[in-house]
């Protein structure tokens, strides 16, 4: 992860440029800003305790950005005839480019809580979501999936495509749910330590509820899998089942350049 002097010095630098993510003006046009006028809130992210590169900020999105974006989406038509995915590469809309644009802004000016057992290449105040050549990269994302899931509907566990770069985003939008993250390939000791008494390997879970961002880079991306399952009776969360809607996602990644 990140956190050494060069992520350090940027986020110091844009802080004093911007602001605080409290007091910043978001000049994200109407298809995901709130509109004119000054964040109400500060964005906060939270390193989650096991699964190093795996950040989580839960109130990325206010309620009104999650309309906004959620009526950008209903505009394109994809989720029509049974259909509840959309793929796009290079040419983004312009909604998922303001998307991406947010998502930078929050990386780099949110506070961040390191939060006890969370595992950290440096453990200091200034340790960033993303590590500075992923977070300046140009184009920052240039492909996307958009999923609608309806009620009982999920994601088997898997890791990412290997044609797709380190850094991928996952904001969720409308019902809250649970994703479960467990090592792809646990070995020698770490296996040991992620195993429950039965022997099966431990799942980290992450609570996703609405206008909510992961991050996920180097071992989250790569070492773990993602999954979510929506099947009647398995979204539990601090002793109860979470009630099920209808959920929206967006996922934004960037393509591995074409070898030359």
């Amino acid at each position: 992860m990140a956190g050494g002097g060069d992520d350090s010095n940027c986020r110091a630098a844009l802080r004093e440029a911007f602001g605080d993510s409290s007091d910043s003006e978001s000049d994200a046009p109407a298809g995901v800003s709130p509109g004119a006028g000054r964040r109400r809130w500060r964005w906060e992210w939270e390193a989650v305790a096991g699964v190093r590169g795996l950040w989580l900020c839960a109130a990325f999105l206010s309620a009104d950005e999650q309309a906004r974006l959620l009526a950008a989406i209903q505009r394109e038509g994809w989720f029509i005839d049974a259909n509840n995915q959309a793929m796009r590469f290079g040419d983004l809309p312009s909604w998922a480019i303001e998307l991406s644009t947010l998502i930078r802004e929050a990386i780099c000016v949110g506070d961040v809580n390191i939060g006890v057992g969370a595992e950290m290449t440096n453990e200091d105040e200034d340790a960033c979501p993303l590590p500075s050549h992923l977070l300046w990269r140009e184009p920052f994302f240039d492909q996307m999936i958009a999923n609608r899931y309806n009620l009982g509907e999920g994601i088997c566990a898997h890791v990412d495509l290997m044609r797709f770069d380190d850094g991928i985003a996952i904001v969720s939008l409308e019902s809250a749910c649970v994703m479960h993250f467990s090592q792809a390939e646990p070995t020698g000791t770490a296996s040991d330590s992620l195993k429950q008494g039965d022997g099966e390997p431990t799942k980290v879970p992450v609570y996703l509820n609405p206008g909510s961002l992961v991050v996920m880079s180097g071992d989250a991306r790569y070492l773990w899998k993602h999954e979510i399952n929506r099947k009647p009776g398995a979204q539990l969360w601090d002793g109860r089942e979470l009630e099920q809607h209808r959920r929206t996602s967006v996922t934004l990644r960037k393509l591995l350049s074409s070898p030359s």
